[in-house]
């Protein structure tokens, strides 16, 4: 007990000691910054010019990403434009071409169906004799003029009146085969041939008619109906299976028309041609947003 009296003692006397004959020095550490500029405002407040300068900047910053991104809108359009002025020459060489092929004079007909693959649109001559019982209607079929079709070839336009096309065997006495003959347009009361027996020709002929190849349906397009003699695209296959003709089919035109007969030159160039529309548009839209845009950053001018 005495000891730990001792042990208390000396500890109370060393602190003590310690509290005298030490002295603690408290540094206080002093961050100096620059001054910021202060304006004076009119209501007596007071303003950082720092801050205000630095608003300005990213504004000009802003207004400069701006500027540089909309020239692509006129940049952009001007490109289509001048990318349909390039489809529009392509096109018209297109249309030339088929308008050489549809016109020229025409050839023999080549017997080898393979040979006529690269031959589509072009004019042949044959000379036979129709086969009128087993003709085939492809429908529903609009006229075709054939002076208007060479003049507007591409633009597609109808006359509202509705017949079908008459496919009829043709038995070719210099070949020795049997092909198939689209002889042209008749109405729709006129399809049945009964109803014009006047321009179902009989004994041996000549046809100058234009070479097309089979077709694929296109979408929307209802299936051939066989069994009633509704075909509504080319399926020279399926023709000739029902017919016994070889796959060989040919667009008679128009000067083989016969009298009461159906209307040759039923020939369609179907290669729409509105390219000078989109020429129009694209550039009329690249001078409207380039005037746009000199205004808003050139001149300034509050749009």
């Amino acid at each position: 007990m005495a000891s730990l009296k001792t042990v208390l003692s000396y500890s109370t006397w060393a602190t003590a000691t310690l509290k005298k004959n030490t002295h603690v020095v408290y540094i206080k550490r002093t961050l100096l910054l620059p001054r910021q500029p202060l304006l004076k405002r009119a209501d007596g407040r007071l303003v950082n010019l720092r801050q205000c300068s630095s608003t300005p900047t990213r504004e000009a910053s802003g207004d400069s990403f701006l500027k540089w991104f909309l020239l692509l809108i006129p940049a952009t359009t001007f490109g289509l434009g001048t990318w349909q002025v390039k489809r529009r020459q392509w096109k018209m060489h297109l249309i030339d071409e088929l308008r050489r092929l549809t016109t020229a004079e025409p050839i023999p007909l080549p017997v080898d169906p393979h040979e006529l693959t690269s031959l589509e649109y072009r004019r042949v001559r044959v000379r036979g004799q129709y086969d009128h019982s087993q003709e085939l209607y492809i429908l529903p079929r609009s006229p075709v003029d054939p002076e208007k079709e060479a003049r507007e070839a591409g633009r597609l336009s109808s006359s509202g009146e509705v017949g079908a096309n008459v496919i009829t065997p043709f038995h070719c006495t210099d070949l020795g085969i049997t092909i198939l003959v689209n002889r042209g347009y008749v109405p729709k009361q006129k399809i049945r041939p009964e109803t014009r027996m006047k321009g179902q020709v009989e004994g041996e002929v000549e046809v100058v008619g234009v070479v097309r190849l089979t077709e694929n349906r296109k979408p929307f397009v209802p299936n051939n109906d066989v069994d009633r003699n509704r075909w509504h695209y080319r399926d020279l296959e399926a023709m000739s299976h029902v017919t016994g003709a070889e796959p060989i089919y040919i667009d008679a035109d128009f000067a083989s028309t016969i009298p009461g007969g159906p209307i040759g030159g039923q020939t369609r160039v179907t290669l729409r041609n509105e390219h000078m529309q989109y020429i129009i548009t694209w550039y009329g839209l690249c001078a409207v947003t380039s005037y746009m845009w000199y205004a808003k950053f050139i001149k300034m001018i509050k749009l």
